[in-house]
């Protein structure tokens, strides 16, 4: 999988060359996603060491390609020869042209192999890299939308018992009530008070969260639109999202790809009995300046040129060759068990998965109808309290319940969606399309709204509205 590199992706690369982050406001989670790509560590080395693969491959190329190389040596010598009591001293200057071309090296065609499968290797690792980009930033991405949520709720708690507060010391001044109320009311109060400091700092840290993950700083995510819709799953059969991790998760394509290589290091160590054969050639010129002992003649220049077949038979080298090939063999069964724990684990964690988004899809309509059942019940209650039939505590435990659910279903509706991309993770199939539709589930904010939502950290969603509970005096 490749991610698209545009013009944010280059603005990205250029702050990261000057060691800051963008003062940038990506608002979309594949508009982050596509940032994190030039900012993120994990990332960059899975890129650098695909790249560092495709250059060792090159590396194990270059013994089956010609070798060409020059050669040059001076040297002074004196000869004497005592039976017939000659002597000679002179210098030789020579220097030669050799080349080979392998012909035959089933060593090296291996290695080759092996190189070309560890590519591959490097290539499903950058993918499981790409996917965890993938999930990392929309968990961040969606843990700052929780946080505001969270925050934007207790907020409007907190208004419905300001209100609730106000009308029972009416209440009380006017006898209706009694100072209990009161002081529930205002407990209520101070309780959720201190939720909303707890929020806020909460929110706080998630954004500074999302900031370091994506590279921006006070980043802006979109919120959900609505009424929200469930994003429905590509299938509802566990075994089809088992069977398309088994054939497409890239940790059990890397695991494969090992034991390939494995077998593949079998069959090189048993090359060690096979012979070589390689085709060399050379040309070459020879100056003596003072001759030789046996042509003592001034300027003397000899050339010589050669082609030839060069064989080399490996007899016995101390047993070397049989422990390499069964220490291979034990490797081979290595990579084979490895291959057979990464299958199941992959299995298990996408039926994990499959199993989590289902029961997050069912508590999500759970949830829902439990709001539309709050509240109906804080309305009962605060009819009930106008009627005196029931007390402060009775409303101030409904209004809580209330945004106690709505906070619940918040998260629930990210978790699903947080579901959906760990399943598809799981399985080997996320993508940058499943990025776009989850981006397609969001609600873009105005320009304004984006700059004041940057501005003010406990912005609420519209959805947190206060919910208004003091009874009409």
């Amino acid at each position: 999988m490749r991610f698209p590199i545009h013009s944010t992706l280059r603005l990205s690369l250029s702050a990261l060359l000057i060691g800051t982050p963008l003062l940038l406001q990506a608002q979309s989670l594949l508009d982050m996603v596509e940032n994190a790509t030039g900012y993120d560590a994990q990332w960059r080395s899975a890129q650098a060491e695909k790249e560092a693969a495709e250059r060792r491959s090159d590396q194990a190329r270059a013994p089956l390609l010609p070798q060409v190389g020059i050669g040059a040596d001076l040297s002074r010598a004196q000869t004497r020869l005592n039976i017939q009591d000659r002597q000679h001293t002179g210098t030789t200057h020579n220097i030669a042209l050799m080349a080979s071309q392998s012909l035959y090296r089933p060593a090296d065609n291996v290695q080759l192999s092996q190189s070309k499968l560890a590519v591959q290797s490097a290539q499903y690792a950058l993918n499981a890299a790409a996917q965890d980009l993938i999930v990392r930033v929309a968990q961040a991405y969606f843990d700052v939308l929780v946080a505001q949520d969270t925050l934007a709720f207790v907020q409007a708690e907190k208004e419905s018992v300001i209100e609730q507060l106000a009308a029972a010391e009416r209440n009380f001044e006017v006898g209706n009530s009694t100072i209990t109320d009161t002081r529930e009311a205002q407990a209520r109060f101070d309780l959720v008070r201190a939720q909303e400091i707890a929020a806020a700092n909460d929110l706080q840290v998630k954004k500074l969260a999302l900031d370091k993950t994506v590279g921006l700083i006070q980043s802006q995510p979109w919120p959900l639109q609505h009424p929200f819709t469930l994003p429905e799953p590509s299938s509802e059969n566990v075994m089809d999202w088992v069977d398309w991790a088994q054939s497409q998760q890239p940790q059990i394509r890397q695991a494969q790809l090992g034991l390939d290589i494995a077998k593949l290091e079998t069959d090189k160590a048993e090359t060690g009995h096979l012979p070589t054969v390689s085709l060399t050639a050379s040309v070459g010129q020879t100056n003596n300046r003072q001759g030789t002992l046996a042509t003592p003649v001034n300027g003397m220049r000899s050339q010589q040129a050669s082609v030839g077949v060069a064989l080399n038979m490996p007899l016995y080298a101390g047993g070397a060759v049989q422990n390499r090939v069964r220490e291979t063999l034990a490797l081979e069964e290595v990579a084979r068990a490895q291959l057979d724990e990464v299958t199941r684990n992959t299995v298990q964690a996408t039926r994990e998965a499959f199993y989590g988004m289902q029961s997050g899809r069912s508590q999500v309509k759970a949830l829902e109808a439990a709001e539309v059942s709050s509240l109906s019940a804080l309305e009962a209650n605060q009819l009930g309290y106008e009627v005196g039939v029931r007390i402060n505590l009775d409303v101030l435990n409904s209004q809580s319940q209330l945004f106690q659910t709505r906070r619940d279903l918040a998260q629930a509706r990210y978790g699903v969606l947080m579901s959906n991309l760990r399943l598809a993770q799981a399985s080997g199939t996320l993508s940058m399309d499943d990025v776009r539709k989850i981006d397609a589930l969001l609600q873009p904010l105005p320009a304004a709204a984006s700059a004041t939502a940057s501005g003010n950290s406990t912005a609420a969603p519209a959805e947190a509205a206060p919910v208004t509970t003091a009874p009409q005096q």
